[in-house]
């Protein structure tokens, strides 16, 4: 059991505040008061729907041996240490790095930031390094691998509370892994939430950077400003090997080179002559794509078994950060490229009987939408149909505008319940629907929230050749209502639908 003395702790945590006459030891840190144990650290954390400071006493109760607050309090006890902060969220990422000893200055750890693609990318990362012979850990949205232990995120968090991600990559570096991969959210790298704040990074990536979470950021200038903390990180780096990979054909691509201070970048690009890797006959299947992968000097044919088109621009990234750090070139990798593995939800095509083609994927930003609904209409050779809804809670500004880009290239589109949460359904599927100008209600635009039924409605519509793309769900263990989240797996669903109608 790791156990810390609290007057060690505080060495790296500025406070206004200090009692402690037990001489306090942590033997772990809790920021929900239901998940304390004795001699804990409890951060009383101010949320949107709930304050830390009001569930003290509870915390106590169940053994906190130290109070990290933020607000004075009413009573103290003196068989409790108390630490005053400024900002408990922030302050739980050093005191977090500090009680796990620091680990990312231990392992080297490549960070993937960006609206899309960051899960796969980062999985993409993960399968090269390990094909060339390294043990890997990673965190994404989907999955956290310790080598070879391969697990659910069961915190619906792509990149998990400060403490979480500190414990992670401790065992990381206590069981001897090579590389760490983390997927490194917006949330996650806003000063405001500070979750990465204190963790060393050896390369930094961008995928791409479109509209989102603006409900958190407020404008998309400090949404794109928390992404380059990233590069910011990998600027900090004492390694003068620390670099990044940036998508050219992004328009924020300078902010992150800038972000990056003297240390090196490296470019991808669709065709673009000027980076350090592009793409030329693109061709587009069902299972996959195969390409010509450019790069100076010289070019080779790849088989990427992964559906959709974006996939080889993550790929490229992936190509770019593994051939930097294991020093090798792209022909490198031209065997190992078909063994790559799409990530659950992504892309993933439900097969069966059918005629017609299904998949699930989990867009759900304006940005995915513009970049997989011309693709997969380009590709489809019947009907596109689309089903997707919109976040309760989150960005409003940006529903009417999937709405418009689905309009644009689909042919059917139901629309249906993503995450209501508190906000209404059918309010949600109208400000989508605004966007939606060119489709009829009830020949081929249908408003249905229960998402089942949704999906069921798809599959009676569909006919020889055409495509139903489920968004927004992807590997999502469930649907988030008023009166809480249900369980839910777009996958199984949409395969026990075809069952029933006899595929």
């Amino acid at each position: 059991m790791r156990v810390k003395k609290l007057s060690e702790l505080l060495k790296e945590l500025p406070h206004k505040f200090y009692q402690d006459s037990q001489g306090a030891q942590v033997k772990g840190i809790a920021y929900d008061s239901r998940d304390v144990q004795r001699d804990f650290a409890f951060f009383a954390l101010k949320g949107l729907h709930t304050d830390g400071h009001e569930y003290i006493n509870q915390a106590i109760k169940l053994g906190a041996s130290v109070i990290i607050h933020s607000e004075s309090l009413k009573d103290y006890s003196d068989e409790v240490a108390y630490v005053m902060v400024e900002d408990t969220r922030f302050a739980m990422s050093p005191f977090s790095a500090a009680f796990y000893e620091h680990p990312s200055r231990e392992i080297d750890l490549i960070g993937v930031t960006g609206t899309d693609g960051k899960s796969t990318t980062v999985s993409l990362i993960a399968q090269l390094l390990e094909l060339k012979g390294n043990m890997i850990g990673f965190l994404s949205t989907v999955n956290f691998k310790m080598g070879d232990d391969l697990q659910k995120n069961h915190f619906r968090q792509s990149t998990p509370e400060a403490p979480e991600i500190q414990r992670l990559l401790r065992e990381m570096v206590d069981k001897g892994l090579d590389y760490g991969v983390i997927e490194a959210t917006s949330h996650g790298l806003s000063k405001m939430n500070n979750r990465l704040g204190d963790v060393d990074f050896q390369a930094a990536v961008m995928t791409n950077v479109t509209r989102e979470h603006l409900e958190f950021h407020g404008t998309i200038e400090h949404y794109r400003e928390d992404k380059a903390n990233l590069f910011r990180r990998v600027a900090d780096n004492d390694d003068e090997m620390a670099f990044g990979v940036v998508n050219m054909d992004d328009e924020n691509v300078e902010l992150f080179m800038d972000a990056l201070g003297e240390k090196p970048y490296f470019c991808f690009s669709r065709n673009s002559e000027d980076a350090d890797m592009h793409l030329s006959n693109i061709e587009v299947h069902s299972l996959g794509c195969e390409a010509t992968l450019c790069f100076p000097g010289d070019s080779m044919d790849i088989d990427l078994n992964i559906p959709g088109e974006v996939n080889l621009e993550n790929l490229m990234a992936a190509l770019l950060v593994v051939m930097e750090l294991e020093g090798l070139e792209p022909e490198d990798f031209q065997k190992d490229i078909p063994l790559l593995k799409g990530v659950e939800g992504r892309m993933e095509p439900i097969t069966g009987s059918q005629d017609f083609q299904v998949m699930v994927d989990y867009a759900h930003t304006p940005g995915s939408f513009e970049k997989l609904l011309p693709s997969l209409k380009k590709n489809c050779l019947g009907r596109l149909i689309c089903v997707f809804g919109s976040a309760g809670e989150r960005d409003v500004e940006k529903r009417p505008m999937q709405g418009a880009i689905a309009d644009q290239w689909s042919d059917i589109i139901i629309l249906t319940d993503e995450d209501p949460r508190l906000e209404d359904s059918m309010k949600i599927i109208e400000d989508i629907a605004k966007g939606i100008k060119n489709r009829k209600e009830g020949e081929n635009l249908f408003k249905i929230p229960p998402r089942k039924e949704a999906l069921q409605k798809a599959l009676e519509l569909a006919q020889k050749d055409d495509l139903v793309i489920s968004l927004g769900k992807g590997h999502e263990g469930s649907i988030i209502y008023s009166d809480g989240p249900k369980d839910w797996n777009e996958v199984e669903i949409m395969s026990e639908l075809l069952r029933k109608r006899g595929f």
